[in-house]
């Protein structure tokens, strides 16, 4: 425990007293005020717990989730609270405002958001300013998606424009085809559309390590609203098309866990504790499919260092926070990578 653990329940109580999208943007803004002054590292311990996947040297197996930093303006802030790797996105290749507000929901009592932002972001030009900029020298996975006006049978176009720009700057990059808030961008996990989008998506990265002289992983991030059939389409789909990783999972539809809360009919995807148990089944059967071949990045409803041990028991070999480290604050991030060492 560090410093500052004992009084986050008091920051957050502040903050949870303000809408919750002016709320993560404050936060993340002193945030970095507190980074320039080089007191970020005090709300954080970092753990030394080093391994190797994909290549890559990880100092830890705990991650910050793509959707918090979704310019890239927060890389180096949030590297000094201790994760072992960052993602930051999704990033579209033009810029766009996302959906209307409000478009975040707390569901305090259940530990939970849901949010249907739309990734809303600065387009990638902007993002690849913020990602050169950043000091953060660990590993940085990059988050691409399509712009929502896209029509579904040109998102690849959006996807290799994506790939192209952050390639060269990425340790991993991470092809989003979950979102439930873009419509129709889920119609990309069916095996059709899915093969096109992968095996184009490979093509583009023999080039571009052939270009850039190093491989850059391919990872792919679903949603846990899959059937088992879907579920196996897709792990078969992304072992025949040489992808890298796979990272389970997304928010979720669903609303069975929240039912009666007076945001449950809210659209958009739920995070947070009543995603464990959905999300973590998904990953297990994705882990039966891929048998150890490539590595599964476990994100959804991680509330403790015991949920962190959980996900890598169902078959992940990383982890990856988001909701967790809101509700819980940097403290969830040290708890979880002692769990892991």
């Amino acid at each position: 425990m560090n410093f500052f653990s004992p009084f986050y329940p008091l920051a957050r109580a502040a903050l949870f007293k303000l809408d919750p999208e002016i709320a993560h943007d404050l936060a993340l803004h002193s945030l970095k005020n507190l980074e320039k002054a080089h007191l970020a590292g005090l709300l954080g311990q970092r753990v030394s717990a080093p391994r190797e996947v994909f290549g890559l040297k990880f100092a830890n197996a705990v991650g910050l989730a793509a959707g918090l930093d979704k310019n890239g303006e927060y890389i180096d802030a949030m590297a000094a609270l201790g994760f072992g790797f960052i993602e930051v996105g999704t990033v579209t290749p033009r810029a766009q405002p996302g959906n209307p507000k409000p478009r975040m929901f707390r569901l305090t009592e259940d530990e939970a958001l849901i949010n249907r932002l739309g990734f809303n972001n600065g387009g990638l030009d902007a993002f690849l300013v913020n990602v050169q900029r950043a000091k953060y020298a660990g590993v940085l996975g990059l988050n691409i998606g399509k712009n929502f006006d896209t029509p579904i049978e040109r998102a690849v176009d959006d996807y290799v424009i994506c790939l192209r720009g952050v390639y060269p700057h990425a340790s991993y990059v991470t092809v989003n085809i979950s979102s439930p808030n873009t419509k129709g961008l889920r119609d990309l996990q069916a095996a059709a559309q899915l093969e096109k989008l992968l095996s184009t998506l490979k093509i583009e990265q023999l080039k571009l390590a052939k270009k850039y002289k190093k491989t850059v992983p391919l990872v792919l991030k679903i949603a846990p609203d899959l059937d088992l059939k879907s579920i196996k389409d897709i792990a078969r789909l992304t072992l025949d098309n040489g992808f890298d990783g796979i990272i389970a999972t997304n928010t979720t539809l669903a609303r069975d866990t929240v039912r009666g809360h007076k945001h449950a009919n809210e659209a958009g995807g739920l995070s947070g504790r009543p995603l464990f148990s959905p999300s973590t089944e998904v990953l297990r059967e994705f882990a039966k499919q891929v048998k150890g071949h490539i590595p599964i990045i476990g994100v959804g409803g991680i509330m403790s260092g015991a949920d962190a041990k959980l996900k890598i028991n169902a078959g992940a070999t990383l982890v990856q926070i988001y909701t967790g480290f809101i509700y819980k604050g940097p403290a969830l991030i040290r708890e979880c990578a002692l769990a892991l060492k």
